[in-house]
C-alpha cells in the first residue's frame, strides 16, 4: 500500500533505495508507530532520507501521498461518540460582517495594547470563549485566537486569518527555501542576467581571437593568445522574508532564490521575519539559537555588494516604527533604523515584493517600506525584476 509513496519520493528527487524502503516496511510491520501520523512521518523520514538537503523534497512527496490523512489516537477511537475539540472550536468561530468589524475599535496604540495584555494575564483565571475582554477564542477581544480585532495579539492559533495581529505569542517553525526547486519559468534567470559586471580572472583558458590576429600580424607567424574566461563578478547579499504572510508566496520566492543561486557566483543570503532587526539567520530550523548579528553582516560585506530584500512588506506599522514592536520578540531598536542602516551600508539596494502591485496601496506598511527605500520597490514579476536589475546596475 506504500508503493505510491515510494514512487512519489523517487519522482520528487529523493534518492531512496529499495533497501531503505524495505527497512521502512519492516519498521511498520514491527509496530513502531500505531495511530500516530507524526510518528509515521518521522519513521519514514529517518528510514529513507540520507541527506538533509532532501528534507524539503521528502515533505512535498509525503504531503502528496498522504494529503487528508489525520492522526487518530487510541483515546479518540475510544471516545468516538464525542466531537473533537478542534471541531468545536471551529464551530464556535464568530463570522462577523464588515459592519461589525468596523465597529470594533483598537485599544489605542502599541503601548496601551501591551499594558492591557499584562493586566489580563494577572487577572484571568481560566479559559474563555467569545466576549471582548479576556484572552480566549472566537470573540472580539484583542487577545486570543479565532476571533477578530483590528489590532491585537494572536495567541494559540495555527495561522493568520485576518492579518491584523501586532504580535504573535506562539513559537512558529519556518522552513528553509529549497534552492534546487525546478523553475516555473526560465525567464526569471533571463531577467536576473541584467545585473552583471563582467571580469576576467583565473587561468588563461579561452582563445583571445583579436589578440591572436594582432600578434600574428606583428610577428609574421601564428601567435596564439589566450585569456581568462569571462565571469559575472557582481556580488549580491540577499535578505529573504519567511513565515507568516509570506507562506502563500513560497513557490515563487523559491523560484527566484534558485535563479539567483544559479546566476550569481557571489551570492550571500540571510532570512528575516517581516522586518530587519538586530539578528538574521541562515537556517530557519535554528533561527532562535543560531542567529547572526546584523552588525556582523554589515561589517562582513562591503559597499560593493548589491543588496536585495525579498518580502511582502505586510506587517503592523509598529514592527517598523516602534522599539519592542517586533512580531515575535522585543527589539531594542526600530526596524526602520535597521533598514536605513542597511541602505547606508549598501547604496545599491532594492526591495522585491511578491504582493501584486495593484494591492500595495491598501497596506500601510508597504507604503512605509517604499518611503524608506525611496520608492526602490518592484513587484515580483518578470517586468518588475527586469526593472529592478536595471536600476541596480
Amino acid at each position: 500500500m506504500f508503493l505510491p509513496f515510494f514512487q512519489n519520493l523517487r519522482d520528487g528527487g529523493v534518492p531512496v533505495s529499495l533497501r531503505e524502503y524495505l527497512s521502512f516496511l519492516e519498521g511498520m510491520s514491527a509496530g513502531l508507530v500505531t495511530y500516530d501520523l507524526e510518528g509515521f512521518y518521522y519513521l519514514a523520514r529517518a528510514s529513507m532520507v540520507k541527506d538533509e538537503r532532501h528534507l524539503d523534497r521528502f515533505d512535498r512527496a509525503f504531503a502528496a501521498s498522504f494529503d487528508g490523512v489525520e492522526a487518530i489516537s487510541v483515546e479518540q477511537v475510544m471516545e468516538a461518540l464525542e466531537l473533537p475539540e478542534d471541531w468545536l472550536r471551529k464551530m464556535a468561530e464568530k463570522l462577523l460582517t464588515p459592519e461589525e468589524m468596523a465597529e470594533i475599535e483598537a485599544l489605542g496604540g502599541f503601548d496601551r495594547l501591551m499594558e492591557t495584555l499584562k493586566e489580563r494575564l494577572k487577572e484571568q483565571q481560566g479559559r474563555h470563549q467569545g466576549g471582548s475582554k479576556w484572552i480566549g477564542t472566537a470573540g472580539t477581544s484583542p487577545f486570543g485566537a479565532y476571533g477578530y480585532n483590528t489590532e491585537g495579539v494572536r495567541i494559540g492559533q495555527d495561522e493568520s486569518r485576518h492579518k491584523r495581529a501586532v504580535k504573535v505569542w506562539d513559537k512558529r517553525e519556518f522552513r528553509n527555501l529549497d534552492d534546487s526547486v525546478e523553475l516555473g519559468t526560465r525567464n526569471i534567470k533571463v531577467a536576473l542576467k541584467r545585473l552583471r559586471q563582467w571580469a576576467r580572472h583565473g587561468a588563461h583558458e579561452e582563445l583571445d581571437l583579436d589578440e591572436t590576429i594582432r600578434a600574428t600580424a606583428d610577428h609574421g607567424y601564428l601567435d596564439v593568445k589566450m585569456r581568462p574566461e569571462r565571469h559575472n563578478a557582481v556580488k549580491v547579499v540577499m535578505f529573504l522574508d519567511v513565515g507568516g504572510s509570506m507562506d502563500p508566496f513560497i513557490k515563487v520566492v523559491e523560484e527566484l532564490f534558485s535563479a539567483a543561486r544559479a546566476e550569481f557566483k557571489h551570492l550571500e543570503y540571510y532570512y528575516f521575519h517581516n522586518c530587519l532587526y538586530e539578528g538574521v539567520w541562515r537556517d530557519n530550523r535554528r533561527r532562535w539559537d543560531a542567529q547572526t548579528p546584523t552588525w556582523e553582516v554589515f561589517n562582513t560585506y562591503g559597499p560593493d555588494y548589491k543588496c536585495i530584500f525579498v518580502g511582502d512588506a505586510s506587517m503592523s506599522p509598529y514592527e517598523i516604527l516602534q522599539p519592542g514592536g517586533a512580531n515575535e520578540h522585543w527589539n531594542a531598536e526600530s526596524g526602520e533604523l535597521w533598514l536605513r542602516r542597511a541602505r547606508e551600508q549598501w547604496p545599491d539596494n532594492l526591495w522585491i515584493n511578491p504582493t501584486p502591485e495593484r494591492h500595495w496601496q491598501y497596506t500601510q506598511s508597504i507604503a512605509m517600506i517604499r518611503q524608506i527605500f525611496e520608492d526602490r520597490m518592484v513587484p515580483m514579476t518578470l517586468e518588475g525584476i527586469d526593472r529592478g536589475m536595471r536600476e541596480l546596475n
